[in-house]
């Protein structure tokens, strides 16, 4: 479990810093609200490509030789932003993203299913908060670290960039966009040594039960994946709830600037939210299994976020900044208790089904490109972007009363 903490780690570290390269990608890069959500969807649709490869390589390396070749990826994606950096080339920073991403999709499908099966199903909820606690943790140190480098005296740099000539403002961004490079060196080397570490530890191999569907799935024996229907309809449930948890970290800052707040104060937003996130999991590991079931505190947070959504599009400035916010508090719940739900009495199907649950992961990349789309078009009232996460909460709701009982299509 310690070792499986440090991996939720770094997934924290480099997943949500995203909410400062946004930004950070669209002040030196000069981009639209909607271009610069090409950084989550750049990671995010790595999930959706390689999840399935991922779950074959398992099978063949097993989880523990998985986990060290994903984070030798991530190392070539982390490397690959410094050449990016010297030639100001955004679709180069793209790629580095989606190799990291790849790494990310081959760590996360052996991680997130080796804490699910290496314990009873009704505690996955409970294992995986104390994941999230990790996680989260990393992306406020990520959101400290990162963000007080990228983005410390940005609006001077915009402020600048508006003054200079066409040749003062290509020498301003140069400079600018270097700041990436240090740090990223610094990650990279962390994720190497972190390869060795986990090459070279006594981290056991768990066997999945032969037979599949022994507790969920009834009497009828199953022989393919699409079989079991609260799995299918969890993957939808995790497409949404990607959504729910990445707009609130990777949106908060440009929506908080189109409100019309300075980024100075703006960049500190994301880490709010990680914090109200961090109560969530802490919350978590608690109440459930021991007080609430995995589906009650699902469709607990899954109507707080619809009231909470509300809040924000009804309201303004600030006001609507903490509002969003906010959400990160239920949608530290959302992945933990869709995963046990959806992965219960899988046996041998588990790796696949970890896999296709990975790859609505791409929900996270897909609705923030739709949020920054709204901004662009409705700049006057950015409120409306939110909008997006309505019919995710409706069908969260739907899964947590009726979809996750669904042992067979008919």
């Amino acid at each position: 479990m310690i070792i499986i903490g440090i991996l939720f780690f770094v997934f924290g570290f480099i997943t949500w810093v995203n909410g400062v390269l946004i930004p950070y990608f669209q002040i030196c890069l000069e981009l639209s609200n909607f271009q610069s959500f090409w950084v989550a969807f750049a990671a995010y649709i790595a999930y959706f490509v390689m999840a399935i490869p991922s779950a074959y390589i398992l099978k063949s390396t097993g989880y523990k030789k998985g986990m060290v070749i994903g984070l030798l990826i991530m190392a070539v994606g982390t490397l690959s932003f410094l050449p990016a950096a010297y030639v100001r080339n955004y679709a180069l920073f793209l790629v580095g993203l989606f190799i990291t991403g790849t790494g990310l999709a081959l760590l996360q499908t052996a991680a997130n299913p080796y804490v699910a099966v290496i314990g009873p199903a009704e505690s996955t909820a409970q294992r995986i908060g104390f994941m999230g606690v990790a996680n989260k943790t990393a992306g406020i140190l990520s959101q400290q670290i990162l963000g007080a480098i990228f983005l410390v005296n940005a609006d001077s740099i915009i402020a600048a960039v508006k003054r200079a000539s066409s040749a003062e403002k290509i020498a301003i961004l140069d400079e600018y966009v270097l700041k990436v490079v240090n740090p990223y060196l610094v990650i990279t080397l962390i994720l190497l040594a972190l390869a060795v570490l986990v090459h070279f530890s006594r981290l056991p191999e768990v066997k999945e039960s032969v037979e599949a569907g022994d507790d969920a799935s009834g009497d009828v024996p199953k022989t393919s994946i699409w079989q079991f229907p609260y799995l299918i309809l969890g993957v939808a449930a995790l497409f949404m709830a990607s959504a729910c948890e990445v707009i609130p970290i990777d949106c908060i800052i440009v929506y908080s600037r189109s409100l019309g707040i300075p980024l100075n104060e703006a960049r500190h937003f994301t880490e709010y939210t990680l914090y109200a996130m961090l109560g969530g999991y802490v919350l978590s590991t608690i109440v459930i299994p021991r007080y609430i079931s995995q589906q009650t505190a699902l469709l607990t947070v899954s109507c707080l976020g619809l009231l909470l959504t509300a809040g924000a599009y009804f309201s303004s400035g600030l006001v609507s900044v903490y509002f969003l916010a906010s959400l990160g508090f239920g949608a530290a719940l959302l992945w933990g208790t869709i995963w046990g739900l959806a992965v219960r009495g899988l046996g041998t199907f588990t790796k696949v089904g970890a896999a296709l649950l990975l790859m609505s992961v791409v929900g996270g990349g897909i609705f923030p490109l739709l949020f920054g789309k709204l901004i662009d078009i409705s700049p006057e009232r950015p409120q409306q972007a939110l909008l997006v996460l309505i019919p995710c909460y409706v069908y969260l709701i739907f899964y947590s009363t009726k979809g996750y009982k669904l042992l067979n299509w008919v």
